[in-house]
């Protein structure tokens, strides 16, 4: 009820971009949870917005992998991934999501009628300091703190994610093919993977995070043993507080800016993440980004906004 009378109001929204989620404890909480969400936006919007021409949802690479408590229990599929891979056997809000779209805008025939897209990223280099997702954001703290500390910087994942090739999405490219998506024919009602176009290793980005906040020691641990940083950040508020005071930086708490669990997750390794953007070049989206510049772009954001030193 709330949502309908706040956004049935919007009569003269033309396109949808739906990026937001909910975290819940479970996938079918997850499910019910963000299903309704984006079932209660649409039943709002469409029905009292005539000029309304498009939709874009915006999931992600757990399409293709499963959600966070799968991991490690099913198998994904095999990589390079592509659009049309069948859906797994699991529970996964992104499917749910994806359901409900094409039903509520399958609703609005005739000269009315809307088209839909589903946009599917990785992990995703950005700059949103409160945001639950922030890898590029937790591992600025990270540095600070070990830079503050002076200890080395430590590469918190697996040795296969260390060695191994990633891809990344570059936020402002994401949001790039959401307005292409948005107003070019060729890609109405279709799903397209988005990243940037290239292949890295987190080895030359962690040099390149070590030069940013001039640490010198950095790299695998030497013992062998992995790293996990809600392990070793576990009780650090006292020492963010005092980097915010002494570098003079926008006042927030360490939980506002770092999601440890969140940074352990995408860099264990256990399994290839890599898609194909050939479907998304084939239906006229050429857009790229060159993943290095694109880290130390979003590094650079986050000094210059003075989230951290």
């Amino acid at each position: 009820d709330d949502t309908q009378a706040k956004l049935s109001k919007l009569t003269d929204v033309t396109h949808i971009f739906y990026v937001t989620w909910a975290s819940r404890p479970t996938e079918a909480e997850n499910c019910e949870v963000n299903g309704a969400m984006l079932r209660n936006v649409l039943r709002s919007v469409i029905p009292n917005a005539p000029n309304l021409r498009h939709v874009c949802l915006q999931t992600g690479g757990k399409h293709y992998v499963g959600p966070f408590e799968s991991f490690g229990k099913i198998r994904p599929h095999d990589t390079p991934f592509t659009e049309d891979l069948p859906r797994l056997n699991v529970t996964n809000f992104y499917y749910t999501q994806e359901d409900i779209l094409f039903e509520e805008v399958e609703k609005r025939k005739g000269p009315l009628s809307l088209t839909w897209s589903v946009h599917r990223p990785h992990i995703i280099f950005g700059f949103s300091p409160y945001s639950m997702m922030n890898v590029v954001g937790t591992l600025c703290v990270y540095a600070a703190i070990c830079k503050h500390e002076g200890v080395p910087l430590l590469f918190p994942g697996s040795k296969d994610c260390w060695e191994g090739y990633s891809v990344a999405s570059d936020a402002d490219l994401i949001a790039e093919q959401h307005i292409w998506a948005a107003v070019d024919p060729y890609a109405r009602n279709e799903a397209f993977n988005c990243s940037n176009g290239d292949v890295f290793k987190w080895k030359h980005l962690w040099k390149v995070l070590a030069e940013q906040f001039e640490i010198e020691n950095y790299g695998l641990p030497q013992d062998g043993e992995r790293v996990r940083l809600e392990e070793i950040m576990r009780g650090k508020e006292g020492v963010w507080e005092q980097i915010v005071k002494e570098n003079q930086l926008q006042l927030t708490k360490l939980s506002e800016v770092a999601v440890w669990w969140f940074a352990d997750m995408m860099l264990d390794g256990g399994f290839l993440l890599l898609d194909s953007m050939n479907k998304s070049k084939e239906h006229g989206f050429l857009g790229f980004r060159n993943s290095k510049n694109s880290f130390v772009n979003w590094i650079d954001k986050m000094k210059t906004y003075r989230i951290v030193p």
